[in-house]
C-alpha cells in the first residue's frame, strides 16, 4: 500500500503496541494546511527526539472551525498523503475533534511536541504525559515561515495576475 502510514486509530494504537516501552513514541499535531521549509523543519526536529513520530492531523472539519471557513486549503487526505510522504514522519492519524486529547490519551506518547508558539506548560495533553513519565516540549519556529503569510504571497500573486490579464483583455477587445 503506498501510504500505509496513513492509519485510523485502532490501526495505530495496533501499530504501536510492539513498540510500546521498547521505542520512545514522539506525539505532535496541526493542520499542516500547505506543508513549507518551517513544518518540514519542525517535524525533523520533533523525529529527533524519539524513534517513531505521530503525527495527528486535523480534520478538514476541524480546521475550519480553527481557521475559519476558507480553510483548509488542501483537503485531509491530501494532506495526509503529503505528511505520509515525509522520511521523518511514522504514522499520520487524521482526528476531528478541535484539540488532540482524547488521541493522545489514547496513543500515551512519551514525547509530546508542539511548535514554538506553544507555551510548555499550555501544551494540550501536557499534564497527561507529564503524569506518565513523559517530556513535552515546545520547539521554535523556523522565522519567517507560517502558512498564513504563504496564503497572503499567493493572493498577493494571484490579484496581480488577474489585474495583468484583465488590463490584457481590455487592450484586446
Amino acid at each position: 500500500m503506498l501510504y500505509n502510514k496513513i492509519k485510523t486509530l485502532p490501526e495505530l494504537i495496533k501499530a504501536l503496541k510492539k513498540s510500546r516501552g521498547k521505542k520512545d513514541i514522539i506525539f505532535t499535531n496541526g493542520c499542516f494546511d500547505i506543508l513549507h521549509v518551517g513544518h518540514v523543519a519542525y517535524l525533523q526536529r520533533a523525529r529527533s527526539m524519539g524513534d517513531i513520530l505521530v503525527v495527528g492531523l486535523n480534520s478538514d472539519s476541524s480546521v475550519r472551525k480553527l481557521k475559519g471557513k476558507k480553510r483548509p486549503v488542501n483537503s485531509q487526505k491530501n494532506r495526509a498523503k503529503v505528511l505520509s510522504a515525509l522520511a521523518c514522519v511514522d504514522f499520520v492519524v487524521i482526528f476531528n475533534s478541535l484539540t488532540p486529547l482524547n488521541l493522545i490519551k489514547a496513543i500515551k506518547p512519551t514525547v509530546l511536541v508542539k511548535g514554538g508558539d506553544w507555551n510548555v506548560k499550555d501544551i494540550i495533553g501536557g499534564d497527561f504525559v507529564r503524569s506518565l513519565g513523559g517530556r513535552v516540549k515546545s520547539l521554535p519556529y523556523v522565522k519567517g515561515f507560517s502558512t498564513r503569510k504563504l496564503i497572503k504571497k499567493i493572493n498577493k500573486i494571484n490579484h496581480r495576475e488577474k489585474d495583468t490579464t484583465e488590463n490584457t483583455e481590455k487592450d484586446y477587445n
